[in-house]
This record gives structure tokens, sequence and C-alpha cells, in this order.
């Protein structure tokens, strides 16, 4: 049997990465338009211009989230954003009352602002994807299958109905934690409420493909009652429904999923996307992360290998850049994103272990976005540019099934004479590269591949990076391989790890 890295050095297990061209999939959230543009009265045009800044890119698939607990279009089946909203009353209305008084001015006018593109009789998705068709991009819809923003204030207005009226639906009614509030789709009620919703998007809007959202946020079931065949039938149902509309839209629609990052947990919760996608139920599988960072070392090898062929493999790329739970980052932050540099250490990774697209979740073009979003454009046209620089940072898997124990390789704690391997994905061979660590005391030695380094220097602080000082380190390039890298840290005397990188 072949070990982990002969399988990603070696074409004919794995496919060579795709031409770095129109790999990417980008989704869009179902209220950041609103928000970003809430001083303005939108147009047919303000809307449609949107489209106009993936065109020409490496965006293939343009994915248009259309709810959360609420919906960004007036449904039949659940409220509107602007449902219970007085559009003249102000930011101290009641049905803002629940916000934090600073929060107040921002919610009314960006929900006033949806309010009133309705009003105009103005609909963001049956504008926006004819014009993505017209810019040579394939339109999704995404519904996201269980979104728990806010929960931890009952009376938030972001809530819909049917969760508030309903806590006997919720997975873990003893408890309040924000995952512990989900609904349950053990309940046939449940899985009912978000059909109706399902069956109406494929009413109004005619994409190419469907996407149900199962990492918003991920738990969907009460622990130890994660049964795979109900969200299995669940997709059987909403296969054929989507059955009916290509034969009515005289075109294909395809069906896909973002699922955690493992096999073995996906299944654990109740998703099983290897079944879906051998019944034919699924053609596009995401395993990602949730949300405060990428993670660096999801096995995209094995998915490749577990699903049919013909299934399209997406490495979904969250927007944060954190190295463990509770981690504090450059400046004293608790939160930092991707740079461009990071992200493509995460993009040739996964394309060279197999991955056909990258899915981006939260690069969106303003706020939810880049720390450095002046290079908004570079981002979207150069990712996959295996000719430009790139980091490899170790980063952590942030969603596990109850009673899993979570992994994370960071931080470590050291004393004299004791060490740590740090294994990296790092996709095609590096070259001059070097090792970046976050050091308590430098006094460490380094080896790369069995390769020692020399001496440690310290340098500026990175973003991202750690809050602690960096040392850099040179790695000898005769002992760089393709698909993955080892860097050993031996402690001299003792010291705390909180950052790893492999950066060329």
């Amino acid at each position: 049997m072949l070990s982990r890295r002969q399988l990603l050095a070696t074409p004919s297990i794995l496919a060579a990465a795709p031409t770095p061209a129109r790999l990417l999939t980008l989704n869009e959230d179902a209220n950041h338009f609103f928000v970003n543009r809430r001083k303005q009265r939108l147009t047919h045009e303000l809307i449609r211009q949107w489209v106009d800044q993936y065109a020409n890119t490496q965006v293939a698939e343009l994915v248009l989230n259309v709810n959360a607990m609420r919906s960004s279009f007036p449904s039949k089946h659940r409220e509107a954003w602007w449902t219970g909203f007085d559009p003249t009353g102000g930011p101290q209305q009641p049905f803002l009352k629940p916000l934090p008084e600073a929060a107040r001015q921002t919610w009314f006018e960006w929900i006033r602002c949806a309010w009133q593109m309705n009003e105009d009789k103005l609909d963001l998705y049956a504008i926006w994807i004819p014009e993505i068709r017209k810019q040579k991009m394939s339109p999704w819809v995404s519904v996201r299958m269980n979104d728990l923003h806010e929960v931890d204030k009952e009376d938030h207005p972001m809530h819909s109905a049917f969760w508030r009226d309903n806590k006997q639906y919720r997975r873990v009614p003893y408890r309040g934690e924000q995952r512990d509030k989900a609904l349950d789709y053990g309940h046939r009620q449940v899985r009912d409420y978000e059909f109706r919703y399902i069956e109406e998007v494929c009413e109004r809007y005619d994409f190419d493909t469907l996407e149900l959202d199962w990492m918003r946020f991920g738990f969907h079931f009460r622990p130890g009652h994660e049964d795979a065949k109900i969200l299995t039938d669940f997709h059987a149902e909403v296969r054929k429904l989507l059955n009916l509309w290509q034969r009515r839209r005289g075109h294909k629609i395809g069906l896909a999923v973002r699922v955690p990052s493992t096999p073995g947990t996906s299944k654990r919760l109740g998703m099983d996307a290897e079944a879906w996608a051998h019944l034919n139920l699924v053609n596009y599988v995401t395993p990602t992360n949730f949300w405060r960072t990428v993670d660096n070392n999801m096995p995209i090898d094995e998915w490749r290998k577990l699903l049919p062929k013909a299934t399209t493999l997406a490495a979904g790329l969250e927007l944060g850049c954190n190295a463990f739970q509770g981690s504090v980052g450059t400046g004293n932050r608790t939160y930092q994103s991707n740079s461009i540099e990071t992200a493509r250490g995460s993009v040739l990774a996964y394309l060279h272990m197999g991955a056909s697209k990258i899915y981006l979740f939260n690069y969106m073009d303003s706020d939810t976005a880049l720390d450095d979003n002046k290079r908004y454009p570079e981002l979207l046209t150069q990712l996959t540019d295996p000719g430009k620089p790139r980091r490899h940072v170790v980063t952590y898997k942030d969603t596990w099934a109850p009673g899993e124990v979570p992994n994370h390789a960071l931080p470590v704690n050291l004393e004299a004479n004791a060490w740590r391997a740090f294994r990296l994905l790092t996709g095609p061979k590096p070259s001059n590269a070097k090792v970046r660590l976050g050091l308590t005391n430098p006094s460490v030695k380094v080896r790369v591949n069995n390769a020692e380094t020399g001496n440690g220097q310290p340098v500026d602080p990175i973003q991202p990076g750690p809050n602690t000082k960096i040392y850099e380190y040179t790695v000898p390039a005769s002992t760089l391989e393709q698909g993955e890298t080892v860097v050993e840290v031996t402690a001299l005397a003792s010291t705390r790890i909180e950052w790893v990188e492999l950066a060329t």
C-alpha cells in the first residue's frame, strides 16, 4: 500500500492540478449586499453592476445565498428580512429594540434598503442570474439549512417565527449554547418546513445549481441520533424536485452540498456526502471548516478516493487564518483573515491533492472580506497561480461530532530537549522556502524533512501571523519535496510555539 506522501506525489493516483483558470466558486451571503449599500436606493443598474467585478476572473460559479433564518426575497413560507419592520419608525422602533443601541442605526438602514428594493419591485436574484450567465459564469442559489446567527437573543429580528415558536424542535433543549439551538432534522416538521422553502426557490429562480449549505451551522440532529438515512432521503426528495424543474427549464440543474472537512465527522453528524454522490443525488461536494479559520489539513485525497470520479470535489476555504482555538493574532487580534499568499498556499496544496475546484466562503467585496481588501481584484485573478508567492500555515479543524476528540497541532509548550513535528500540506514542490515560527523563546533547532536549517532570524510582524515574536529559518533547497513538508522543532530551552508556516 502506498503511503500518503506517495499518493500525494504520484500523478497516476491523483490527477495533476487543473490549468490555473476558472477554478473558483464564490459565495455571496444573504444580506451582505444590503448592508454595504445601505445608504443607497438600489436600482436595477446598481444591482446588475455587482456582477461586473467577477467577470473575466478565475470565478466560474457565483453562489447566491438567499436566506439565513429569514429570506432575502418575499417568501410565502418564511419571513423576509423586512417582515415586521416599520420603514418610518426609525432605529428605536420595537422591531429593532433587541439590538444593542450602537447597532440599531446600521440595522435600520440596511433593512430599509432591502424593504425599499422590494417596494420598487426589484429582485436581486432575478437580476443577477441572467447577468451572471451573460458574463459567462454559472449562477447558483444556496439555501442555508440551519442558520444560527444571533440565537443567544431569542427576540432578535433576524429570527424566523418557526424557530422562535417551536422550541420543541431544537436539537439540545437542555443547554443554551449556539449549536444546541439548531433545528433537529429528526422531526418531519423541520424537514417539511425547509423543503417548502426549497420548492419556492426552485419555482422563483432559474439557476444552474442548487446548493444545500449544511455547514450553516453544521449540527442537525440530537447527539446520538445522527441518522444519515434521514438526510439521504431528504436529498432524494430534493433531487426529484430538481429533476422536475430540469424538464420545465430545459437544462440540467446540479445539486451541491457543503459538509464538514473530514468524511468521518461528516458521517457522524448525519451528512453522508459519499452516499449522496454514489446515489447520484449530488454532483458537487465541498468539505470545509465552519468559520474562524481555513482548515489546512483537510484530507482532500481521501475525499477524492471516496467520491465518484464524476463528482466535482471542491476544497472549501473560509476567510480566516488562525492557528488554534482562542489564538491571538498579529496586533492582538482575536480574528484575522487570510492574505492572498496564505489562501494561495491552501489552494495549491488542495489542487495538488485532487480537488477540482476551490470554494471561497466569506470572501466578499467589502466588510466580510480580506483585511487588505484593496487586493480583492488580485485575489480573483491570481489566486491559483503557482508562480506567485505562497504561505502554508498550520491551522486547525473547528467542527467535531459530539464525542469526537478534538486534535489541534498548536499551541505547543516544550521543555528543554523536547521536540514536536508539524506536517504541512504544501502541494507543488516549493522553492526558496523559509520556515517561520512564532516562539516565546527562540532557543530551538529546526529541521525540515530531516535536514537542519540555519539559526533563526527575527523578522517583522506578518499578517496574518501570531502575536508572539517571529523567527525565520532558511530551508535547504535539496530537502524540499512535493506534497508534504515536515517541520521538526527541538527546544534547547523551554518555549511555546504559537505559529508554524512554510513560505516561498
